[in-house]
């Protein structure tokens, strides 16, 4: 399963991706603005969305309803990561389309299970 995860911290991104490396079903791309995020979701198309609240040039909210008019990401599963308190910025993500809303830094285990319940949903 191909995972989009974006971040502007390079430091949270490799600490994605090596956990995901856990789980050899998982693909990871990384991308540290939103321009790099819509160019790798056209081409690489992803399964699945990991998108960080504060980026440099947008942010989480504006960025997945950028994403959704890409037809190719318009149903993806989508989930935001903050450094903020995630219960504080929950209701929004839900509402702006996130299945949930994962504090920073990524607790492995639970980030591993979202995304395997993901990928068993869409196989």
């Amino acid at each position: 399963m191909r995972v989009l995860y974006i971040d502007d911290d390079r430091i949270n991104g490799l600490l994605f991706e090596e956990a995901c490396r856990l789980d050899d079903s998982l693909e990871v791309q990384l991308a540290f603005d939103g321009e790099e995020a819509l160019t790798i979701a056209r081409e690489w198309r992803p399964d699945v969305l990991v998108v960080d609240l504060h980026l440099p040039d947008t942010d989480g909210f504006n960025l997945l309803r950028t994403l959704r008019d890409l037809p190719e990401c318009s149903t993806l599963p989508a989930f935001l990561c903050t450094a903020e308190e995630p219960s504080d910025v929950l209701a929004r993500a839900v509402e702006a389309g996130y299945l949930a809303c994962w504090p920073k830094p990524i607790d492995v285990r639970a980030t591993l299970e979202a995304l395997r319940a993901v990928r068993a949903r869409v196989t």
